[in-house]
C-alpha cells in the first residue's frame, strides 16, 4: 500500500510478441465482419422453414384432393383437377424457392470459409467475398420473389374455391 492508504493496481505487461497481438487484433475484427453474414443465414433459415412448411401443406393437401378425386362425382373431379394444378404449380415455385435460398445459405457459409482464409493468410480477397456476398443477395431476392409468387397463386386458388362454393 501507497502511503495515501490506496492499493496499487499491478500493471500487467503482455508476454505476448507483437505479431500474435496482430493476428488476435486481426482475428477480433474478422470474427465482428462474420456477424453479418452469420445473422443473414439465421434470417434464411427462419424463411426456409417457413417455406418447407408450406411444401409440406401443399403435398398433404394434394393428397386428400386425390382420394377426394377417386370418390368424386364427375363435377367433384373437375374441380379437384384444377386445384390439383394449381397445387403442383405451388409445389414447383416453393422448391424453386428453397433452391435458391439453401443456396444463399451455402454462399454465406463459403462467404465466411474466405473471410477467415484471407485474414489467416492474408490474402486480399475484397472482390471475391464482395461479390460473394452480391451473389448470396440475389439468391435471397429470386427467392423471395418465388415465395411471393406462390402466396399469390394460392390466394388464386382461395378465390376460385370460394367462387365454385358460390355457384353452388
Amino acid at each position: 500500500m501507497e502511503a495515501t492508504g490506496e492499493a496499487r493496481i499491478p500493471q500487467l505487461k503482455c508476454a505476448a510478441k507483437p505479431s500474435i497481438n496482430k493476428f488476435l487484433q486481426n482475428l477480433t475484427q474478422t470474427l465482428q465482419v462474420a456477424i453479418g453474414p452469420v445473422i443473414l443465414i439465421s434470417g434464411v433459415g427462419l424463411l426456409l422453414l417457413s417455406m418447407t412448411n408450406r411444401l409440406g401443406r401443399a403435398i398433404d393437401r394434394s393428397r386428400l384432393l386425390m382420394e377426394s378425386h377417386r370418390k368424386g362425382t364427375d363435377e367433384d373431379r373437375a374441380r379437384v383437377k384444377g386445384q390439383m394444378e394449381i397445387l403442383w404449380r405451388r409445389a414447383c415455385l416453393i422448391r424453386a424457392s428453397i433452391v435458391w435460398a439453401a443456396s444463399a445459405v451455402l454462399m454465406v457459409a463459403v462467404l465466411i470459409i474466405f473471410l477467415f482464409v484471407s485474414m489467416l493468410l492474408g490474402w486480399q480477397m475484397v472482390p471475391l467475398i464482395a461479390g460473394l456476398f452480391g451473389c448470396c443477395m440475389v439468391a435471397v431476392l429470386v427467392s423471395l420473389a418465388y415465395f411471393i409468387r406462390d402466396i399469390n397463386l394460392s390466394l388464386h386458388a382461395l378465390k376460385l374455391e370460394m367462387n365454385f362454393e358460390a355457384w353452388k
